[in-house]
């Protein structure tokens, strides 16, 4: 475990958004661009293309959107302000994240969790705001192999989704990939993870991007 991830797990606590992503990066996991800030004049050097968004970035606001913590499509810098603005009233202690959007995918999730059976577990599913509605999810202990990852995905009732259907570009075995290097922070970070919950994840034909990300640690 090198140094960066070391100081990850120190913290004992839910992390922020932006410290999920950053642990993702170093992982080789692929997310959004973002951006934290907690100032206007910081909005003069995003270095974000539009459209963006706005969230709360609190490890304290784990979900953001019950709190009116999250602005989609905001489409240029003027908008934005106004938008900041009214975040710092209703969030004046919380940093904020400018999240750069990404063009919609397939929408999947991927979570750990500790079983009281099994111990740490990874997830994959169908992803998105119907994760709940349609519970369409496959679970593994950790640590797993290719074999697995494949299995899982086989599992998910939603897959052709995964398989070109209705010519929907989307690749599978990236969609593998991140399972393994998921898998790989779990088994890595077992002793330190509650939960984690990567959703939803837009897969292409040729890359993927995990847009929202949660980590509880223990």
């Amino acid at each position: 475990m090198n140094e960066k991830i070391k100081k990850f797990v120190k913290r004992k606590r839910p992390l922020a958004e932006n410290e999920v992503k950053d642990l993702l990066n170093l992982y080789g996991i692929s997310t959004t661009k973002y951006k934290v800030i907690n100032t206007e004049s910081e909005l003069d050097k995003i270095g974000l293309k539009y459209p963006v968004a706005l969230k709360v970035c609190s490890n304290k606001i784990l979900h953001k959107t019950d709190v009116g913590g999250v602005k989609l499509n905001i489409r240029d810098e003027q908008e934005l302000r106004k938008i900041f603005k009214e975040f710092k009233k209703k969030f004046p202690k919380e940093n904020l994240l400018v999240d750069q959007m990404e063009e919609k995918g397939v929408e999947i999730i991927i979570g750990l969790v500790q079983d009281p059976t099994f111990g740490l577990s990874i997830m994959c599913g169908i992803g998105g705001i119907y994760t709940e509605l349609y519970k369409d999810v496959s679970f593994r202990v950790v640590p797993i192999d290719r074999y697995d990852a494949e299995q899982m995905i086989e599992e998910i009732k939603g897959k052709k989704l995964l398989e070109g259907f209705r010519n929907i570009p989307a690749n599978k075995q990236l969609v593998i990939d991140i399972l393994l290097k998921v898998s790989k922070i779990g088994a890595e970070l077992d002793e330190h993870i509650d939960q984690m919950d990567l959703n939803p994840v837009f897969v292409y034909e040729e890359s993927l991007c995990v847009v929202d990300a949660k980590l509880i640690l223990k």
